[in-house]
Formats: structure tokens, sequence, C-alpha cells
């Protein structure tokens, strides 16, 4: 139960946060969702840097991991996880799986969004 208010209280400031940087970005380009664009990244160079900093330091519980990684970046994007997912495919040499994992993300998840606009717009 523990973890998983600290994955509540981390997700709910990071989606907080997503939303004010969201829509902040979205004022200078009207071509491109560049505030998705900017959590997108900043979420995978978070995650990376308090994973990283984790395992190299040691100093973070794992109650302080929880709370940033899957809470906060979780809540601030969940393109942060699905790029360490990866990352851990090729550190492991699963090419397959990383090629397979993420192409089928990107194409089935497209696909989704376009089959539920479709029902909801028959």
């Amino acid at each position: 139960m523990k973890s998983f208010l600290l994955v509540f209280l981390g997700g709910g400031l990071g989606s907080g946060l997503r939303y004010l940087v969201t829509i902040t970005m979205n004022q200078y380009s009207k071509v491109l969702p560049f505030g998705t664009f900017t959590v997108n990244m900043l979420g995978c160079l978070l995650i990376g840097l308090i994973l990283g900093y984790a395992q190299r330091e040691n100093t973070l519980t794992s109650n302080q991991t929880i709370l940033l990684a899957t809470g906060f970046c979780g809540g601030f994007t969940t393109f942060s996880a699905f790029a360490n997912e990866n990352l851990e495919l090729i550190k492991n040499g699963e090419i397959f799986n990383f090629s397979f994992y993420t192409i089928g993300s990107v194409l089935i998840g497209i696909l989704a969004i376009f089959i539920g606009f479709y029902l909801t717009n028959k």
C-alpha cells in the first residue's frame, strides 16, 4: 500500500507539471505538439538520471526510486518508461524484442486511437 501511495503522489505531481509545461511550450508552436515532445524528452532524461544515480551511488531507497521514477516520471510522461524498457531490451541484447516492441507499440497505438475515433464517430 505504501508503494501505491508513493506512485499516486509522484504521479499527481508529474501529471500537474506535464500539464503546465505542455500548455506553456505549445504557445510557441502551432505546427507541432512541442509541449508533448518536450515533456517526453525531459522525462526520458530525468528517468535516466534518476535510475543511473540510484544504481551508481546506491543512495536512493527503493521508496524514493518508486516515488521519482515510477510515480513522478510515469505521471510526467509514460514515454520515459517506454524508452527505459527499450533500453533494457537493448542492453540485454534482445534486438528482435526491442524492434517488435517499439514498432508494435507505435503502430498499434496509432491504430488503437484511429479505431477509438472511428467507433465513436460512426
